[in-house]
């Protein structure tokens, strides 16, 4: 009985959030934005009046994502013109069909095209291309093509009005609903680094999960950055989004504080093996942390509730205690050990003081209201996008893979119009429906969307045969459809294949009120949906394929031109001193998202055909020495900050340069070029490392045991530059050994 009130008290809790969560209130919304404007047709005795509306609200609805209010509407408002436009002319494809395929494939691809401009915009660009299939489905009877065409338009300044009224009435929700997924997120993040402090058979997927999590944190940043930045942009300073953007703060410091001090596993596992008793202790202690971000995402707004430090700082004190222990064991080896687990332990250190920190930022409701940061200068950490013409003009080539997706997505959708009128298929549209949900620029996307949508739709096509055997009322159909339409669209980010079953529920339950023969609706929804899945993923391996091997010497080279930034900046700020500039920082959070960027290239790429992961292992490997020259820039980064430094020397700036020029022959190198002298570059690096390792094991012979803070500054400096230049070296090496081509 307990083990079954417990899994009722678990589901209960889940239905509860998601009843609570930004997703569902969304799909509210929608649900209101299509069934208010029918119930207003009916009164006035207009149907025509009212499906154009919830038309344009519902093809409307895809623009609604996370972000500031200020970009929303403009994303509502693009949406609503185009749809406008798209329908007007949509209106008049009623022709032969040699004259509507030239027509549709252009209309598809120039749609399709304005993806280039960004997420928001492959938004609008979907919301145009639903409008463009859609016009097959509904041809007004009562009203003149314009005048339908209008109201689409005025129904997306419906449902832009609906939006703003839930932004007013709630205008914390999407802030907490994000913030709660970062803290979730970066729990999940340090509970799976703590996992891999044990000895670990699956310590490769688990270093996979790992970096599948830090990109998913660094996509809820850059969201909340756009949230928390813009809106004191728009609406000046609050106490409420002040604390917020401080908490963000740290949650992004938790993130690169990890990424600066990587755990070198082999050799903890020889530590561990020898001191067993220590991974429990730091596991415990990793695994309370992520358990009080799980506890702060769930009761943030409730001072009350917010987790005590007692239980951090009870297992902080006795790792404290059992490290300090081993110091005064006799031995070299003792004494090596130690000063590795001290390094982990201070910077488990860091992480709990940073809890704290969140804590007390949203415990203490009395701060002053002051701005905490600079707005002219955070507003520059907010990603703008280019929406130059000329961005459309580079994109016309088949070097582009928006260019490439828009003109497959076209040939696509000709091939399933011709196929719907050949065959004769009840409702062909819906092939062509099928084919613009499911293709996507990605090959491994496209697949996984296409198996979810024929599953859910066999699912929902079942469910709904046995509900209309039994159930013979068009009121309780209507009702149903409402509900199932409102759950799919809550459901779409989430979980596809369930959302896809939704949508054949509420597909069939309004059919069933116009159409007698329901099971030949059934029918032809999953006939249709299965050619349109098939003509998506064959496309996608024959029409201008874009393999991820073409595009990952891209990702590589945009990454390592980030590090090479951030490695400038660093070596600036050490030479120079003084306050950490906005430039210094900026580099530091494009370096952190395009090395991000490149992890998520890398992932779509094993997801495509073996055939097509043309040197996997090699680029894995670039992959993992360019994300392991991001962690030690970062130590060394970290290091210059919160520490005195001395004057730089000659051969700190030689070094500097060393690793630079390696740098700069790796992106010579993924850009097809030959690297100029490679072998003689490397030599001469060698040369200058190992005579200043020699100078310095002299200089250390000489010195007392104790060392003066500015010897124990060049030790940690150089041991940095060492390993960077041994890391870019091994970059250049594998680079000149794969061809991108």
């Amino acid at each position: 009985m307990d083990q079954v009130a417990q899994i009722f008290s678990s589901n209960f809790k889940k239905l509860l959030q998601f009843l609570k969560s930004n997703d569902f209130s969304k799909a509210v919304l929608m649900g209101i934005a299509v069934t208010a404007p029918i119930i207003l047709g009916l009164t006035l005795e207009h149907l025509e009046v009212g499906l154009a509306l919830c038309f344009g609200a519902f093809w409307c609805s895809p623009s609604n994502v996370s972000g500031s209010l200020n970009h929303k509407m403009k994303g509502i408002l693009l949406s609503a013109l185009l749809i406008m436009v798209v329908s007007f002319f949509g209106g008049y494809l009623h022709y032969k069909t040699w004259l509507i395929l030239p027509v549709l494939g252009f209309l598809t691809f120039g749609i399709a095209f304005i993806s280039v401009y960004g997420f928001r915009a492959s938004l609008i660009s979907f919301s145009g291309l639903l409008a463009l299939v859609l016009s097959f489905a509904h041809t007004s009877q009562e009203l003149e093509i314009y005048q339908y065409a209008l109201l689409i338009g005025v129904g997306g300044l419906w449902y832009l009005l609906l939006v703003v009224i839930w932004h007013y009435i709630n205008p914390k929700a999407q802030t907490e609903e994000i913030l709660a997924e970062t803290f979730i997120l970066t729990a999940k993040f340090l509970e799976t680094r703590g996992q891999l402090v044990g000895q670990q058979t699956n310590r490769e997927a688990l270093q996979t999960k790992l970096l599948n999590l830090q990109s998913e944190l660094v996509e809820h940043h850059a969201t909340l950055r756009d949230i928390l930045i813009q809106s004191r942009k728009s609406s000046g300073i609050s106490y409420y989004k002040g604390k917020r953007l401080l908490v963000f703060v740290q949650l992004v410091e938790m993130l690169e504080t990890a990424i600066a001090n990587p755990v070198n596993y082999e050799k903890m596992d020889v530590l561990f093996k020898q001191h067993p008793g220590y991974i429990n202790s730091f596991q415990d202690f990793i695994f309370e942390m992520a358990q009080q971000l799980r506890f702060i995402a769930e009761f943030g707004n409730d001072i009350k509730k917010l987790p005590k430090s007692k239980e951090l700082s009870i297992c902080f004190e006795k790792i404290k205690e059992e490290v300090g222990l081993l110091k005064t064991s006799e031995g070299k080896a003792d004494y090596e050990d130690y000063l590795m687990l001290q390094n982990l332990l201070e910077y488990q250190e860091k992480q709990f003081n940073k809890i704290k920190k969140i804590k007390w930022l949203l415990g203490n409701p009395d701060m002053d209201a002051k701005d905490f940061i600079d707005r002219n200068e955070s507003k520059r950490f907010i990603v703008s996008q280019d929406y130059n013409p000329k961005v459309l003009l580079r994109n016309l080539s088949f070097r582009s893979n928006i260019f490439k997706h828009s003109l497959r997505l076209a040939v696509t959708v000709m091939i399933g119009y011709v196929v719907g009128n050949f065959f004769a298929f009840q409702n062909p549209y819906w092939i062509l429906l099928t084919i613009i949900v499911i293709m996507r620029p990605s090959y491994g996307l496209t697949k996984t969307r296409s198996k979810d949508r024929i599953i859910g739709t066999l699912i929902g096509g079942a469910i709904a045969s046995g509900m209309v055997l039994l159930i013979q009322n068009p009121y309780i159909y209507g009702g149903l459809g409402v509900v199932s339409l409102i759950i799919a669209f809550s459901m779409v980010q989430r979980n596809y294949k369930a959302s896809a079953a939704f949508i054949t529920l509420s597909v069939v339950f309004i059919y069933a009120i116009i159409q007698p023969d329901i099971t030949a609706v059934i029918q032809f929804r999953i006939i249709d949906t299965i050619l349109g899945a098939a003509l998506s993923f064959m496309s996608m391996l024959w029409l201008w394929p874009a393999w991820g091997f073409l595009e990952i010497g891209k990702n590589i080279e945009t990454s390592v031109v980030a590090n090479k930034d951030f490695l400038g900046k660093i070596s600036h700020f050490y030479q120079h001193k003084g306050k950490v500039p906005t430039s210094y920082k900026l580099s530091r959070k494009t370096a952190f998202l395009e090395t991000s960027n490149l992890n998520a290239a890398f992932q779509r790429m094993t997801q495509e055909p073996k055939s097509k992961q043309k040197h996997l292992d090699k680029i894995y490997e670039l992959v993992e020495l360019n994300h392991t020259f991001l962690s030690s820039l970062a130590s060394l980064s970290s290091y210059i900050q919160f520490h005195p430094t001395t004057e730089a020397s000659e051969r700190f700036k030689m070094a500097i340069t060393k690793i630079d020029d390696n740098l700069s022959q790796v992106i010579t190198s993924l850009n097809g070029g030959k690297s100029q002298n490679m072998a003689s570059t490397i030599l001469q690096g060698d040369v200058f490392f190992k005579e200043q390792l020699a100078h310095e094991k002299l200089f250390l012979a000489q010195e007392d045991k104790h060392l003066e803070r500015h010897d124990q500054e060049a030790h940690l400096v150089w041991e940095q530059l060492r390993w960077l230049y041994t890391i870019s070296g091994s970059m250049l090496k594998l680079t000149s050994s794969i061809d991108f081509d």
